[in-house]
Parts: C-alpha cells; structure tokens; sequence
C-alpha cells in the first residue's frame, strides 16, 4: 500500500509541475522532433556566436526534487542501481565531476550521479550538468533543463558554476564516447578532449572522477557511424561526428540518436578520491593557471585523469557479465 501511495504522490506532485502541453515536448515523439528541428536550423554560416549570461537562479528545487525521485526509482527497481564511493565528493566549495559518457542520447548516467550526490549530501550541495547545446533548441524544453540546473556548456558556464561555490558535471568524451561500439563499454575514450583541463587550471579546482557501468548495455551500439554522419553533414548540422547505428527497444536496428527504452542492464556509478590541483598541475605558476595555457601541463593532466578513469572502470568491469552485473559467489 505504501509503495501505491508513493506513486500517487508523485504523480501528484508532477500534475502540478508539468504543463499538459508541454508534455508531448518530453516524450519519445517529441524529442525526436526536436532534434530533427535542431538539425534542419539555420545555423550560423560565419563566426562563433557570443556566450550567453549564464543565471544559475533558473534551477528549480522543486523540479530537480521531482526528476531525481522519478529516476531513484527507476535506478533501485528497474537498473538495480549501485552507488561506490559517493563520500568522495566534497561537502562543499567549488570541484569538478568528471565522468564517462555511455548509452548514446539518453543521460542516465547523469541523472544517477545527480540524485547519488543529493542523497549524500542533501539538497544543498548543487550539482551543474554542462550540456550540448542542441538540448537548448526548443523553448520548452530548455525550461526543463534549466529548472533541472544543466547548463549549456561555455567558459561562461564554467565561470559561473565554479565561481558560485558549486559542483559541475562534466562529459568530456561527449557525443564520441556516448557512442562507442558495445565491445569497447569497457574503455575510456575522452577523445583527446582537455578543455574541461583547461577550466579545472583556471579554476584550480579538484576533480572527482565518476565512472559508470551498465549505462552502455542498455542498448546495443555495433558502429559509430563517423561515414554516415559525414555523408549526412552532422557536423555541420548538429555538431556530431556520429551517426551511431544500434540495437534497441523498441526498434530493433536503428539510429542510437533515436530516443529508445533502456534494456535493464544492472548499473553501477563509482566515484573515485578527489584528484587535487597540486597532483594535477604540479609546480604550475599562478600566471600558467591564470591563462591555462601550458600543453605539457594539460596533456601530463590528462593522462593522470584518463589513467584514473581507466583503473576505476577495469575493477568496475571485472567479473561482470552484461546486463546481469557482477554475479556474487553464494556460499
């Protein structure tokens, strides 16, 4: 009985939050058109547009409270989701959450790391997801996300976060490793990518690397699909060098940028020990850290990230069988 009355109050409390009309925004249909919208939009054909005013105030308490409950249950009944090391994260002032990105459009890997981090550490302690900006394309849309506190990813954004004493969450591998090939779930791949170095350098702030398993077998992804995004200018068109091609509910074969119904792979987000600043730039000059600008620093830092990354994964890993997780010896 009690469980049914904890349905009924949510879907309560989200008749009030959520607007009938926006909620076709929020489905499967819905999302598909926007990202076919995002793709066919004028885009600017000369020149980087300038940086938005990031207002961090447009997060929603109540609306992050609501989203977070939704998928704490999705993660404890349908993932048989499991939290590592989540006291790793400081209690408070400003740090870095760096994770690897799996099961192509869909974030659960990050809304997993946002609810673990709020039932630590309450509600107080904030977490920002920086975003592709193709999340911000339709208005509806970018009020949800916004009201959830992800921000489209920028300097500005970065600034903004870091300087307000919060905690940002950061995918560098992005769309290229959200879209690695099913036999390589078991890889980091940042695809070279150090601007979220560059920031951490700036800010001299710790790193807190967060690294999931599961989320990359709730589909089956066979190829990234860089030669079809090529013939078809995604990179132009949507800022993607992929065009993943997978195996997924309910579809069958199909494009891993369709929104898709997750197989219940058992999941799994570790955190790992907080990598600080003087073990990630050691012997850095204030004047380097201020202009962020020193390749060797960033590419020694790099590689102490990724290698962290890597060992967390491999012990995530060992012993695992797809879906089922890590069998536990009986007896």
């Amino acid at each position: 009985m009690s469980k049914w009355s904890g349905v009924i109050d949510w879907l309560e409390r989200a008749r009030h939050k959520l607007s009938p009309s926006d909620f076709m925004w929020l489905t499967p249909p819905g999302a598909l058109a926007i990202i076919l919208g995002f793709a066919f939009a004028k885009k600017p054909s000369t020149g980087a547009a300038p940086e938005a005013e990031v207002d961090l105030s447009l997060r929603d308490p109540e609306l992050v409270e609501l989203a977070l409950d939704l998928f704490r249950s999705l993660g404890r009944h349908y993932f048989r989701l499991q939290i590592e090391g989540v006291h790793h994260v400081p209690a408070s002032g400003p740090v870095m959450l760096v994770g690897n990105h799996n099961g192509a459009i869909l974030p659960l890997d990050a809304l997993f790391t946002l609810a673990a981090v709020r039932d630590h550490l309450g509600p107080e302690r904030i977490v920002h997801p920086l975003s592709h900006d193709g999340i911000f394309f339709h208005p509806t849309v970018t009020r949800y996300a916004q009201g959830l506190g992800v921000v489209k990813a920028s300097h500005a954004a970065s600034s903004a976060i870091l300087g307000s004493g919060r905690a940002m969450l950061v995918y560098p591998g992005s769309d290229w490793e959200a879209s690695r090939p099913f036999a390589e779930r078991g890889r980091i791949d940042l695809a070279g990518r150090q601007g979220f170095l560059r920031v951490a350098l700036r800010h001299r702030v710790p790193i807190v690397p967060v690294v999931s398993v599961g989320t990359h077998e709730q589909l089956i992804i066979l190829s990234r699909g860089e030669r079809i995004a090529r013939a078809l200018r995604l990179p132009e068109l949507m800022r993607t060098r992929t065009f993943p091609i997978a195996l997924a509910l309910p579809w069958g074969l199909s494009s891993g940028l369709l929104p898709y119904v997750p197989l219940p792979a058992q999941t799994t987000v570790a955190f790992g020990p907080p990598l600080s600043f003087a073990e990630l730039f050691p012997g850095v000059s204030a004047a380097t850290a201020a202009s962020a600008a020193d390749p060797e620093a960033l590419s020694r830092a790099y590689d102490i990230v990724t290698t962290r990354m890597q060992a967390m994964l491999d012990e995530l890993q060992a012993g695992r069988l797809p879906l089922l997780g890590k069998i536990e010896p009986t007896g």
